[in-house]
């Protein structure tokens, strides 16, 4: 029997991570636009060569709203932030100026991973020294990854590879040994949020190993209750339920500045207003210590060409200044992103958890983000699911094997047996509608249409011929 995709039904992306295009704030960034554009005194700045560290106006504002959100137990000063190009630019700024692909062992990454910043690693010369790290509904494997890294260190003593081979005496500049990449607030793609005592124990970790904890921290503020109900208006979601790797790592044991330690920290948090003012704007931040935020502003690239996105974070700083970022967050961006969730949940629940497919953490209080991870009926891979949906149809999924680690030596997790579902970027009204097409192509799949190739080894499911 063969199946044919319907050329009456239109294409449904799953896939693509972007925010919705009529969520954006475009009213509001013209409004900023023009305010700035109308004032030379700030306009003529914000067209030149911005400072190394970025728009200081941008930067408090950036701060005062971090700490209005996170309540740290004292406030942000903007000494802790560095303004970037967004999270991924921030990222490879960071492995720059922080790690030496010889003396820095292992970039240890929570999977399944965020795919696309696997070749940012690899353009630092991390390619065949990335390493997979499991987590649990807890969070990541403390007790996995503190074994591994032990090996590690063990192994460097043995082959004396104790100082940092390429990168010599920089200002501002130090190198860790470890690397350690994650997503611990409404993961991407796992929908996972960490414990507070998982993040606690990895900040120890960190501080042991002499790791830097890279937390993209970009989809915190796009939470909601899981319970379906009143959404806009509800203040509790104006601020987060947990602190950041950086906040623990901030107040713990005297943080930073206690005895022994060398001012820089073990944890950054990567942020961004990508999901929720839009990528183009292409403004983001690093916040860490004094220490570590000069040390980013200070890489080549930040100090010739001077801070990125010197114009349009004069924009942000008039959003976040008045108010407007936060309001369009509460009134906007929650309900509708919720709305969406609960219509994807819903249709999950009716249509294919009932064909076997798995939902993780789906007790947890606070739901949010971009994604939903799907485990998969038995006998079904993901590589043949999402073909299959592609070509019967018309829907696109992200097939669970992209999000594993590449050159990961141990080869410990697969998950070929998962798919992501994104509910951001599509039209709300077609997402039921999505859930449905990749049931009924997994009812086809489970009955007798379809066959395992015998070759000496399970394959994916291909049609009976």
């Amino acid at each position: 029997m063969t199946h044919t995709t319907c050329s009456l039904k239109s294409r449904i992306n799953l896939k693509t991570g972007y925010p919705n295009v009529q969520l954006l704030p475009v009213d509001l960034i013209r409004e900023s636009a023009n305010k700035v554009l109308s004032n030379p005194s700030i306009a003529h700045p914000a067209l030149l060569y911005g400072p190394d560290p970025g728009d200081l106006r941008c930067r408090k504002a950036i701060a005062t709203w971090l700490g209005l959100f996170y309540r740290p137990t004292h406030a942000i000063p903007e000494s802790r932030i560095c303004i970037t190009g967004g999270a991924s630019q921030s990222l490879g700024l960071m492995l720059s100026v922080y790690t030496d692909p010889e003396y820095t062992l292992n970039v240890w990454i929570v999977a399944p991973a965020y795919f696309l910043a696997f070749r940012i690693f690899q353009d630092e010369g991390f390619g065949d020294k990335l390493r997979a790290v499991p987590e649990d509904e807890q969070g990541i494997d403390i007790q996995y990854l503190r074994r591994e890294m032990s090996k590690r260190q063990e192994q460097a003593q043995k082959d004396g590879v104790t100082q940092p081979k390429y990168k010599g005496d920089r200002r501002g500049a130090k190198v860790y040994r470890h690397v350690v990449y994650c997503v611990p607030t409404f993961g991407n793609p796992s929908s996972r949020s960490w414990t507070l005592r998982r993040r606690q124990e990895l900040v120890k970790l960190a501080r042991e190993f002499d790791a830097l904890v890279v937390s993209d921290d970009v989809y915190d503020r796009l939470q909601w209750r899981r319970q379906e109900g009143h959404v806009a208006g509800d203040a509790s979601l104006a601020r987060a339920q947990l602190p950041r790797l950086v906040d623990i790592d901030g107040e713990m044991d005297g943080g930073a500045e206690r005895a022994g330690a060398d001012g820089f920290g073990n944890t950054v948090s990567n942020g961004s207003f990508s999901k929720i003012a839009g990528p183009g704007m292409r403004i983001g931040w690093v916040e860490g210590t004094d220490k570590f935020s000069y040390g980013v502003s200070q890489a080549g690239i930040q100090a010739s060409g001077g801070a990125p996105s010197q114009l349009t974070s004069t924009y942000m700083a008039e959003m976040l200044g008045s108010g407007q970022l936060d309001h369009h967050i509460a009134t906007v961006l929650q309900p509708a992103y919720s709305s969406r969730y609960f219509k994807v949940m819903t249709a999950i629940k009716s249509e294919l958890v009932p064909l076997g497919f798995g939902i993780p953490q789906a007790d947890g209080e606070m739901a949010g983000g971009y994604f939903t991870w799907l485990s998969l009926p038995e006998g079904i891979t993901a590589t043949a699911l999402e073909a299959q949906c592609r070509d019967e149809e018309n829907v696109i999924v992200a097939p669970g094997n992209i999000f594993e680690v590449p050159t990961d030596n141990q080869g410990a997790l697969s998950f070929g047996d998962h798919i992501r579902v994104c509910w951001s970027w599509e039209d709300a009204s077609m997402l039921g509608e999505a859930i449905k097409r990749i049931a009924a192509v997994t009812k086809r799949m489970l009955d007798d249409d379809y066959v395992v190739v015998d070759d000496g080894r399970v394959k994916d499911r291909t049609y009976r011929v």
